[in-house]
């Protein structure tokens, strides 16, 4: 059986660390081959590290496992690279999304788009273009399997900066996909969906009976208007409109329209996020102790990374639903230069993106604006430029006042400013 090096940067990451073993310690596919966990946090990396050892000794899945706080150190010779990693998410976060709601600007997440996704963009591109950088001089045959958000404007920037293979990989799709099962009130596993267009922002252009192969569009749409008015309202006024449903989640659509916030403005649950976070210390310290088994989290998460390594190192084709990509041509009518999530299939020969072609012209005349205001966030993410950030701002829809935008572009700066930098 082949073998392989992993390298999992953010391994101290509890919510995607945890699907993560899942996933890893679940397969026999990676026997023997080796898994090393990297973090900046050795506290968080330790814990993480006791975790592995254990699932990786109760499931016998046979990868043999090492850490380190040194990621130039891990990544000599490392043939897959898993990322999921973000600077200061909630506490950071928290002001991308209070910021502008303050000075006027109605959002829903601040997270992949609007103004809060420019400062993710900014703290983030820098540290992704380093590891990209070592990559090409430690693993340049490597693959980078993306995990973190901004998903679009990583895979572009990487596109744009760097030669080395990567994918985002998203499990938004899956969410659509849910959704629409419900709406048909079917089992998940009954129906089949496509989806093509941005990380967040696809639409699904095919819903079928996933064993007959049944176009279920027409049983769709009656469906959708009987159904609780109350259920993803924006993604069904966008349906209505134009014809093909929309994926992932009202909150995340939300963030490329001016109207988006009409689904909710809440944003995301920080504290909610911070109770689930101490929870889950307590709950894998109850595990370590041996109060608790491993045996309910040896299970597949849902994520597709896992899968998609096993199928590159032992040459299986496997098709993967959804991934993000750098365009070229994957849907003709959307710029070559563009990150676009569309079904892949994995093999030793790669992660080939299908191609779509065209979109109908009125959906990929609602992402194209997106793809430019992405395009503007990178360049300014890479050269470290407050005047690009500006623009990129007033490019935005969803940016709804100029004098708003310089008062949040200040305010949010200063805040990024240790993780700022130009880095070409």
């Amino acid at each position: 059986m082949n073998t392989g090096k992993i390298v999992f940067i953010g391994a101290g990451s509890m919510s995607f660390g945890i699907n993560m073993f899942k996933d890893v310690f679940s397969s026999k596919k990676l026997a023997g081959s080796g898994l090393v966990l990297v973090d900046i946090d050795a506290q968080a990396l330790d814990r993480m590290y006791r975790v592995a050892m254990a699932m990786n000794r109760e499931s016998g899945a046979g990868l043999i496992i090492g850490k380190t706080l040194d990621r130039r150190q891990a990544l000599k010779g490392a043939d897959f690279v898993v990322t999921s990693m973000a600077i200061e998410r909630c506490k950071l976060w928290r002001q991308d999304f209070l910021v502008p709601k303050r000075l006027g600007i109605r959002h829903t997440l601040g997270e992949n788009g609007g103004p809060g996704a420019l400062f993710f963009t900014l703290r983030t591109i820098p540290v992704v273009l380093d590891i990209a950088r070592d990559m090409e001089q430690l693993c340049p045959n490597a693959y980078l399997l993306n995990f973190s958000n901004p998903e679009s404007r990583i895979i572009l920037a990487i596109g744009r900066y760097s030669k080395i293979r990567a994918v985002g990989l998203c499990h938004g799709i899956f969410m659509g996909h849910e959704s629409v099962a419900r709406i048909l009130d079917r089992p998940y596993g009954a129906v089949d969906v496509v989806g093509a267009g941005l990380n967040h922002f696809q639409w699904l252009l095919e819903i079928r009976d996933a064993l007959t192969g049944k176009d279920l569009y027409p049983e769709f749409k009656e469906s959708e208007l009987a159904f609780d008015p109350a259920f993803e309202p924006l993604s069904r006024n966008l349906f209505r409109a134009f014809g093909k449903f929309p994926s992932c989640s009202d909150d995340h659509i939300g963030e490329y329209l001016p109207w988006g916030w009409e689904a909710g403005e809440q944003g995301y649950n920080f504290d909610g996020d911070d109770r689930n976070r101490i929870e889950t210390i307590k709950d894998i310290e109850s595990r370590l102790e041996g109060k608790k088994s491993f045996a309910d989290w040896l299970d597949v998460s849902g994520e597709r990374a896992v899968e998609t390594i096993a199928a590159i190192l032992h040459n299986k084709r496997l098709a993967i639903e959804s991934a993000v990509v750098y365009n070229r041509g994957a849907i003709s009518n959307l710029p070559d230069d563009a990150a676009v999530e569309v079904p892949v299939v994995a093999s030793a020969a790669g992660i080939v993106p299908y191609r779509i072609g065209d979109l109908d012209p009125p959906l990929a005349r609602l992402l194209v604006p997106q793809v430019g205001i992405q395009q503007m966030a990178v360049e300014a993410a890479v050269h470290g430029s407050k005047e690009m950030a500006l623009q990129a701002l007033l490019m935005d829809p969803v940016v709804n006042s100029a004098d708003a935008a310089r008062k949040l572009l200040d305010e949010l700066w200063e805040i990024n400013k240790p993780y700022i930098r130009a880095c070409i």
